[in-house]
């Protein structure tokens, strides 16, 4: 783990994934995580059981954390986890609207009696507008900000196969206190953040949005295809299919000349630009499953490879779990060690070692303790 935010408390008022992402991140750059969970702890801990009986999110982050069994609504839970809150430079919570003003906890009053406080609420759209008091879950958002509607094939749309819109969400958080940390640094103040999954999405979306406001149409579905670049996707040989992606007209026509071997194609007005390319696309495609349709593996590779065009091979997920590119770690559970896919940064060419997952509760006791008065 790194140090670099080694001696700062964060106290994470949290549950699901955005924040436990957020948390999960300062915890791996050396901060002191204190995760409070109500008495039937985050409720991401039982999303699932593939884990050796733990959730496979749950481990995923919450390493390196500590875990306190608080129940907020009674009076001895409330005075401890106002000491808590005396004593964090980072407070995070993502509870439902207006939950965590209700217990006495919201970020912004925290803020007035501690000016020095880095405080985030993560919400689903924001705290104010007609959808402020509605709950939000990654799978509504990605349908309520239109994503869903570009995700997927012409024939229905599609869910993105990861909790997309709390991953946003979780990283504009972590990226935020980041900044804000360097700030205090500076000049002694804290901060009030806000992020919801919302605007985190909507922000992942400005391309499509700019094509509708400017363009007067959305992208349309186009499954393992660019919307709007070609040929930007996936193509069947005899045997497979493999991803391609031409990123400019340069590359179409070496693409043309010494992987289709058909040079006119550079020149063809239907093809000569990617506007082109993108309006003529079925006539485009027919040209290149044409010339796969007669290439093995083998040999597609070899004249990708030969021509420095960009192509990647269609893996699922027990591809990704043998892929030579796939650093792990094994992380400490209560329920024995499990091997996950590395923290995706390097410090000085080293990985991360992230922190063991808590059992529900685990430190409950050593809290107490600690933060008696």
């Amino acid at each position: 783990m790194s140090d670099t935010l080694d001696g700062l408390l964060v106290v994470a008022l949290e549950q699901a994934v955005a924040a436990p992402l957020c948390s999960s991140r300062l915890a791996e750059a050396g901060a002191r995580v204190i995760k409070i969970e109500g008495p039937g702890g985050d409720f991401a801990r039982h999303y699932d059981g593939v884990a050796h009986g733990e959730s496979a999110y749950f481990v995923w982050i919450n390493r390196g954390k500590e875990s306190v069994t608080l129940d907020l609504k009674t009076p001895e839970d409330q005075a401890l986890m106002g000491r808590l809150m005396g004593r964090a430079d980072i407070f995070i919570q993502n509870l439902g609207p207006g939950v965590a003003s209700r217990l006495g906890f919201g970020a912004d009053d925290w803020r007035t009696k501690r000016p020095d406080l880095i405080a985030c609420d993560i919400s689903g759209y924001g705290e104010s507008g007609d959808y402020a008091a509605m709950k939000a879950y990654d799978l509504l958002v990605q349908a309520e900000s239109g994503l869903a509607s570009i995700t997927g094939t012409a024939e229905g749309m599609g869910r993105v196969g990861v909790s997309v819109c709390d991953i946003a969400a979780g990283l504009n958080a972590y990226g935020a206190i980041l900044e804000a940390v360097i700030r205090r640094a500076r000049t002694g103040e804290g901060a009030g953040i806000k992020v919801s999954l919302f605007d985190g999405m909507a922000d992942w979306l400005t391309v499509p949005l700019l094509h509708f406001d400017y363009g007067g149409k959305a992208p349309q579905r186009v499954g393992l295809h660019h919307a709007s670049i070609a040929p930007y996707g996936a193509y069947a040989y005899a045997g497979g299919e493999v991803l391609v992606a031409i990123q400019n007209d340069r590359e179409w026509a070496t693409f043309a000349k010494m992987v289709l071997e058909k040079e006119a194609l550079a020149a063809d007005a239907r093809f000569a630009t990617n506007i082109a390319r993108v309006k003529n696309r079925p006539a485009l495609d027919a040209e290149i499953g044409q010339v796969f349709a007669t290439l093995d593996r083998g040999a597609v590779v070899d004249r990708l490879a030969a021509a420095n065009i960009a192509y990647g091979m269609i893996n699922e997920i027990g591809g990704l779990s043998t892929h030579p590119q796939l650093r792990r770690v094994t992380v400490e559970t209560p329920t024995g060690p499990v091997d996950m896919p590395a923290p995706p940064t390097l410090w000085q060419g080293l990985p991360a070692q992230p922190g063991p997952v808590p059992a529900p509760g685990q430190h409950t006791d050593a809290i107490r303790r600690e933060f008696s008065d």
